[in-house]
C-alpha cells in the first residue's frame, strides 16, 4: 500500500547542509533539488529517503511557518550503526563539521551505545549500536 518513506527538513543553506551530511557519510544527490532548493539522502538498509530543504521550499510544502530546531525539538530521529568505533566516529566528524555533540557517547544500557547530535540548523539524531548478544531475552 505504501511506497518509499521521506523526512524533510527546513535548513537554512542547503549546500552546507549537504556537506555536513556527506561529512558524516551521507551520499548527496542534488539531481532534483540543487542549491537554492534542496538535498536528498538515502538513510538506512531500508532506504529511507532524508530531503532538507531551503526553508522557503519547505515552508510552501508544509503550508505553515518553521520554528527553530536549536531551540526546540519535533522528532528525534535514530540510526543504527555497526559498531561503537562508529558511533564515537559520527560524534568526532559532526563536532569537526559544526554541528554538535548533546548527548556524549556512552552506553544507554549494557547493550546499547550511542550519542546525540545536531545538524547546523539544530535538527537531531540519536546514533546508536546495539550489541544484540548482551539485549535482555
Amino acid at each position: 500500500m505504501f511506497g518509499e518513506f521521506w523526512v524533510s527538513f527546513p535548513v537554512k543553506d542547503v549546500m552546507k547542509t549537504g556537506e555536513f551530511y556527506e561529512s558524516l557519510g551521507f551520499k548527496p544527490d542534488f539531481e532534483h533539488g540543487g542549491k537554492d532548493v534542496g538535498v536528498k539522502f538515502v538513510a538506512g538498509s531500508q532506504g529511507t529517503i532524508v530531503w532538507f530543504y531551503a526553508e522557503k521550499v519547505f515552508e510552501k510544502f508544509a503550508r505553515v511557518g518553521i520554528f527553530d530546531a536549536k531551540k526546540s525539538a519535533e522528532v528525534l530521529l535514530s540510526i543504527y550503526v555497526e559498531s561503537q568505533e562508529q558511533v564515537d566516529e559520527i560524534a568526532n566528524k559532526t563536532f569537526e563539521s559544526g554541528g554538535t555533540v548533546f548527548g556524549e557517547p556512552g552506553w544507554a544500557f549494557e547493550w546499547m551505545y550511542g550519542c546525540g547530535i545536531a545538524d547546523l540548523d539544530g535538527h537531531r539524531w540519536a546514533i546508536l549500536y546495539k550489541d544484540e548478544s548482551k539485549m535482555p531475552k
